[in-house]
């Protein structure tokens, strides 16, 4: 292998754990300052730890758009929204049985839904994703939050305050040193992947939908499998429908209204397939409440599908 891919190979990992470890402490500094000003924790976990987790695909999409690099800057988006529901959840399932959240599966799944459908008919209508249709997303995402702090306000946990973990000064290092770290993984990761994808010939969509997407996904991973280890199957669910709903309405939301990004209609089956996918997952979860081994086995099956099919289409 080329010493030139080995070496950009190495540096798309480096800018891996600058994204992962970069949100990390972005999420503590901007926890802790909440904690001090005295900011519900419930509040915090639906806001900065919410966003937090979304930062890796933001830095990447944000970034690809700010380049051109269109492709990458969707396809990102895609293809992590379908490692959170085939993989992620199809795993955790394949391990526990996963029950269902009443508030998840009457309110978040069927705005996810809906919100992927919106932005599937916002790309048919031009093949691209506009300034003021990004804005919308954004617009959206900030009703969703209020509507989230509104009733979680009015819940038992509505005004408890978490005990903060870190001083003012250190809390404000932490933010500045995440934020660091977030700009400077996405600007390595996309300018690696984009390296590698020219290299192999491989287009910049399906590494977007495969190496990058994964690797962006990888925080959802390994905070679903925690909380599975903990007995805490609920909250796998709640964490990849509430990720995949910021990774549209925040992450898509700001790398359009930034710029707007045109698309190639070759995308449409991985549009359809992702409106599917996330349709399946509302089905699976209505019929019986949960996810059992049997659909995780099919969710996984799923994704090595789409990835053999993707491979081949480059």
């Amino acid at each position: 292998m080329d010493a030139g891919i080995i070496i950009q190979i190495v540096l798309l990992i480096v800018g891996f754990v600058f994204l992962i470890k970069g949100s990390d402490f972005f999420v503590d500094g901007a926890s802790s300052i909440a904690a001090l000003l005295k900011i519900p924790t419930i509040i915090v976990g639906l806001t900065i730890v919410a966003l937090g987790t979304s930062a890796p695909e933001a830095a990447v999409s944000i970034t690809s758009s700010l380049v051109g690099n269109n492709a990458m800057a969707v396809s990102n988006v895609i293809g992590s929204n379908l490692f959170n529901i085939l993989m992620v959840i199809g795993i955790a399932a394949l391990l526990g049985e996963l029950l269902m959240d009443k508030g998840t599966l009457n309110k978040d799944l069927p705005f996810l839904v809906g919100i992927t459908i919106l932005w599937a008919i916002f790309i048919v209508i031009g093949w691209d994703i506009t300034n003021i249709e990004g804005i919308i997303l954004l617009i959206i995402m900030v009703a969703y939050i209020i509507y989230l702090v509104y009733n979680a306000r009015k819940s038992s946990e509505g005004n408890k305050v978490e005990k903060p973990k870190l001083s003012l000064p250190v809390s404000i290092v932490f933010m500045i040193v995440g934020l660091a770290g977030i700009i400077i993984g996405g600007d390595m990761v996309v300018d690696s992947a984009s390296y590698i994808a020219m290299a192999f010939g491989m287009s910049e969509t399906l590494v977007g939908l495969t190496i990058v997407a994964i690797g962006t996904s990888l925080p959802e991973l390994v905070t679903s499998l925690t909380a599975l280890k903990k007995g805490e199957n609920e909250l796998v669910i709640g964490n990849v429908i509430g990720s995949n709903i910021f990774n549209i309405l925040f992450v898509l939301g700001a790398s359009s209204a930034i710029s707007s990004i045109p698309l190639d209609s070759s995308m449409l089956v991985d549009v359809v397939f992702m409106i599917f996918v996330t349709v399946l997952c509302f089905v699976f979860g209505k019929t019986q409440e949960k996810y059992d081994k049997k659909e995780g086995a099919i969710l996984v099956t799923l994704f090595i599908i789409y990835m053999i099919f993707a491979v081949l289409r480059n």
